[in-house]
Order: C-alpha cells, then structure tokens, then sequence
C-alpha cells in the first residue's frame, strides 16, 4: 500500500479487489439468478400446467408474460423508491423491475472504479445462470408425477428467495445513497469495508460529497443536502432537456434494449419447449 501515497484516483487504481465489496454485489445479484431461474423454468413448467389444468394458448402467454408486465411496474418505480428507503431492502423486496434497475446500480456504488465493470456485470450474469438452473430443474422434476412435478418445479425457487431475504439486510446501504440522504458520517464508516486503504476510502469520499453538493468542511454528522441533488426535474432533464452526451447514451441504450426485446431474447424462453412440441405434432 505505500504505493497509495499520492491519493485520488491513482489510490483507487492501484487498490486491491476488496472481498466485502464483492460479496456485497454477490447479494445484490441474487435476486438476477432467482429471475433468470423463472423464466427458465416457466419453459418446461407451462407444459405441465397446460395439461394439468386444460389451459389455451392465451391463457399460457398471460402465465409467461405476466412476470414481464410486473417487471415493467417495478422498474418505472425502482429508482425513486430505492432513494427513500433503501437499495439492498428493494433489491429483495419488490420484484424483477428492482432488480435490473436497482441491483447494478449498488453494485456500482460500492465497488470502486477499477473493479466497477466486473461486479456491475453480475447481474447479467447471474440471469443467464439461473436460466441454465431452470432448464436443469425443469429435466429432473419433469420425472415426477403430473400434479407435483410442475408445482416442484416453480416451488424450489423459495428456498433461494428466503436465504437472500434474510441475507440482504446484512449489507450495508451505498455510500452514495447515504450521502443523498444526508448521512455522510455512516456513508464514510460503509467506504471503510469497502475499500482497502484510508487513502482510497478519502479519494471516493471526497468525489461522493462534491458529486451531492455537500461543502467539504461540514462539521455534523448529518447535513440537509441542496435540493437540486434530491433528484427533482430529473425525467425533464433526461427526456426534454438532455445534454449532448446524455442523449447520445439514452439512444444507444434505447436501441440495444429494443433490438433485444425484437430478437425475443429471454422472453421468448418460456414458449420455446412448446413450440418446439407443437412443430413436432405437425411434422407428424
């Protein structure tokens, strides 16, 4: 560590990967993998379902889509919920939207910059394993018998679901969230876990309260933020007066979320198996 003599970023550059943050993120993305194993499962599940209770090809893309639908309610409220009360308790707390929305966006905050792109990626990650683990789930319970099989199937994912529940409120909140809500005394106690070096712990610090709007030569514990950090005018900045760089993101990430939601991507996983079923009656 004497190499982090200098401070700033070259401190945070030249830091180790901390344990504490990763396995902070690790929670966080939980949730992803408890998602992609739903939407995996649902594959094989819907099949059963469809037999077990005569459902019609309507009522099964309302069974596979409904989860989506949740998921846009959540994520058009993630972002301001998650600032009220906190990102780790809506990471668990609420549904799929949180997840995409609010599990990336602590991981970030926590992690420092050099480590940020890995940690932030776990979410994706974990999506695409839960997906492979609802395939697998799919294989062995599909051996049991027609009323239990598919009731297994989508039942096992509580297990999980209790474990992070109780897990998520041993991390601690962002760093960043702290400061917004004008607590930079514990946000500076949280940046010591995370961090692995006093120097590093200051450079972050120092870039947060800058970032909120906090004179850097506060004297209390708990400070009253400027409005403007508080996230008002926010969606009329984003949307009708966005700068050039922002619009030129907004874009990109308008485009690639299209061409993925076009392509069918996950949300075509679910209907997949009973194509695949109905294209074989017809062949035969």
């Amino acid at each position: 560590m004497d190499k982090l003599s200098d401070g700033g970023g070259e401190a945070e550059n030249l830091s180790g990967f901390n344990r504490y943050a990763c396995v902070c993120a690790i929670v966080a993305c939980m949730i992803s993998i408890i998602y992609g194993y739903d939407t995996g499962v649902m594959s094989g599940a819907v099949i059963f379902i469809k037999e077990d209770h005569k459902t019609n090809d309507t009522q099964v893309e309302i069974l596979t889509g409904i989860l989506n639908i949740c998921a846009l309610a959540g994520a058009l409220t993630a972002g301001r919920t998650s600032d009220n009360i906190s990102r780790g308790q809506c990471i668990a707390g609420i549904g799929v939207g949180f997840t995409l929305m609010v599990a990336p966006v602590y991981s970030a905050e926590i992690s420092s910059a050099m480590h940020r792109g890995f940690l932030t990626s776990l979410p994706d990650l974990g999506i695409s394993l839960g997906v492979l683990l609802g395939y697998v789930s799919n294989y062995f319970f599909a051996k049991l018998i027609l009323k239990l099989g598919w009731r297994m199937m989508l039942g096992v994912a509580a297990i999980p679901s209790l474990a992070l529940a109780f897990r998520i409120l041993k991390i601690p909140e962002s760093p960043m969230l702290l400061v917004l809500q004008g607590r930079p005394a514990k946000a500076k106690r949280v940046l010591i876990l995370v961090c692995n070096s006093e120097q590093e712990v200051e450079s972050r610090f120092q870039d947060i309260i800058i970032a909120a709007g906090i004179d850097k030569n506060y004297k209390e514990d708990v400070v009253e933020l400027p409005r403007k950090t508080r996230g008002e005018g926010v969606w009329k900045e984003l949307l009708l007066r966005p700068s050039p760089s922002v619009r030129w993101i907004l874009l990109a990430r308008g485009r690639d979320s299209f061409l993925r939601a076009h392509n069918g991507d996950v949300s075509s996983h679910p209907l997949q198996p009973t194509d695949f079923q109905e294209s074989r009656s017809d062949q035969q």
